[in-house]
């Protein structure tokens, strides 16, 4: 099997013209280095890149430091792969290249292993995990500090929460008119099936399971033998939290084992109900009977938000490659790699869902809450999130998180262009959400910065009123108030500060105990807890 990127790093750098004649007209360039297992330059490795549509666009050989270039390419969405004798090739895609974007993206090749000529059979006939069990969350571990781990547990939550915005069955909702109409037609025939089911179904579908009920009850007591009402009832039975009715309603229905919304939804109701290991598992039998994007996002979901990263990224980097212009199943992709440590990776992953649709806020706000725990800023971070203040000027995360990009990656600190874009950013975001904490908070820092301590304090205060939680603020206040030469205050903020930590983090220890982990296998490999 081919062994995929083990470093991306994505940035957007001026256009080099030279070599323009290797490729097709266009203001875009990709390049990067192919190395062995050990991070040796691998000279003379071929390099094939591939439009989407499959047609071949360049084949080029890295040079005497291992290194390659693609440069004058169309914007557009690419395939890498690189192979050489005595080694595994490697593949990534897809990258999406916008306009003068420029890409760096390094492969690894590494040296076959003793099956790895025999073709290996599709995903879904045996994927390369087994998910084998669960223990209790009492040591999660992780890489780097409990801020980055806690910005991970965050992230994956955040990620599974997308399947309830996209869920699983697209029938829209029904106007109030034809709602109205159809209770009509019930209380003119209230022993139609017809009448009851269209009736149930519209309003589960727009979001009044408990209302359904009745209604997807007594359809299925007239049209026993009937898949759909049943099906429908049993989904109003999840809905409205009912999950054992909804279990022994799905019980009833003929060839249970066939259909892969009957798996799925009995994964819901696992889920719910705290049984994570049967729910990954009615996961993957959904995915493995019907290769659908809901499907593959909530199983991969549930292998996310139960710490494991490494099932997660086979999952969503599958569902990637089937449905390459879904933004969601992108940005699960991002967050599985920043669980597991690879950052520049995560951030790769999401920039590109943030091309697939520039107006869609939902890349950009996981770029943004990713960077709060990073130092430096890449260019193409910067430059997605500049977009996202630029396409939506009125939305104050969009501020926020532009001129936290800004600051931290500002060369001189004392700059006062830089310093100055900042604060107008944040001061517009306060604006237009005055009850956005983390930019009074952000304010706070730019001011003390500039050794203007007074102006500090008053913005700290702010970050305290409107989001008591932020802990980070006590601390500053506490440290402006010494500046400033009032100790005592100093000292009750700080007491403070220690108050809302402990608070804080008894929390985050409690989740994390009612979290279970999956204890899972990988191919080759014994059973391991997620690092």
């Amino acid at each position: 099997m081919a062994t995929c990127v083990l470093t991306v790093i994505a940035l957007i750098t001026p256009l080099i013209s030279q070599g323009q004649s290797q490729g097709s007209a266009g203001s875009a360039m990709l390049q990067g280095s192919v190395r062995d297992s050990r991070g040796h330059p691998l000279v003379a490795a071929k390099v094939c890149l591939q439009s989407q549509s499959g047609a071949q666009i360049l084949a080029v050989n890295t040079d005497a430091e291992g290194t390659y270039r693609f440069p004058a390419l169309p914007e557009g969405a690419y395939t890498l792969r690189a192979e050489m004798a005595g080694y595994t090739e490697a593949t990534f895609g897809p990258v999406v290249l916008g306009p003068r974007a420029s890409k760096t993206v390094g492969l690894t090749l590494e040296p076959p292993t003793e099956n790895s000529a025999a073709k290996l059979p599709e995903f879904f006939d045996e994927p390369q995990f087994t998910v084998a069990g669960v223990t209790e969350s009492m040591n999660p571990g992780g890489h780097g500090s409990d801020r980055i781990l806690r910005t991970a547990e965050s992230l994956a939550r955040d990620t599974a929460s997308l399947s309830r915005k996209t869920p699983n069955r697209s029938q829209p909702a029904s106007s109030q008119t034809g709602e109205d109409s159809l209770r009509a037609a019930v209380q003119h025939e209230p022993g139609s099936f017809d009448a009851n089911y269209r009736l149930g179904k519209t309003l589960v579908d727009g979001g009044k399971a408990g209302e359904a009920l009745p209604y997807l009850e007594h359809a299925s007591e007239l049209k026993p033998a009937d898949y759909e009402s049943a099906y429908e009832l049993a989904v109003a039975y999840v809905d409205a939290g009912k999950y054992e009715l909804a279990r022994a309603k799905l019980g009833t229905l003929p060839a249970q084992q066939g259909r892969a919304e009957l798996h799925h939804l009995l994964g819901d109701i696992d889920e719910k109900q705290g049984n994570s290991l049967e729910a990954v598992r009615e996961y993957q039998r959904a995915a493995e009977l019907s290769l659908s994007e809901p499907n593959l996002f909530d199983w991969g979901s549930e292998l996310l938000i139960h710490r494991a990263a490494e099932p997660a990224i086979e999952v969503f980097a599958k569902g990637n490659r089937l449905f390459p212009r879904s933004v969601r199943m992108l940005i699960a992709l991002g967050v599985a790699w920043y669980a597991r440590g690879s950052y520049d990776q995560a951030a790769t992953f999401l920039c590109e869902a943030s091309d697939l649709n520039p107006n869609d806020p939902t890349p950009y706000l996981f770029l943004g809450k990713m960077q709060g725990v990073e130092t430096t800023q890449s260019e193409e971070m910067v430059e997605k999130l500049a977009r996202f203040a630029r396409l939506q000027p009125q939305n104050a995360l969009a501020n926020y998180y532009y001129a936290v990009s800004l600051w931290k990656q500002r060369q001189n600190p004392s700059g006062s262009q830089s310093a100055a874009q900042v604060e107008s950013l944040l001061e517009k975001a306060v604006r237009i959400d005055p009850q956005l904490g983390p930019a009074y908070l952000q304010l706070g820092i730019v001011y003390a910065d500039r050794q203007e301590f007074r102006k500090a304090i008053p913005a700290y205060q702010k970050a305290i009123e409107v989001a008591p939680q932020l802990e980070e603020a006590y601390y500053r206040l506490s440290q402006a108030y010494t500046r400033t030469g009032n100790r005592v205050e100093a000292q009750k903020q700080l007491q403070l500060y220690d108050q809302v930590s402990k608070k804080t983090a008894d929390e985050v220890e409690r989740e994390r105990r009612e979290m279970q982990q999956f204890v899972y296998t990988l191919r080759g490999g014994g059973s391991a807890l997620p690092q």
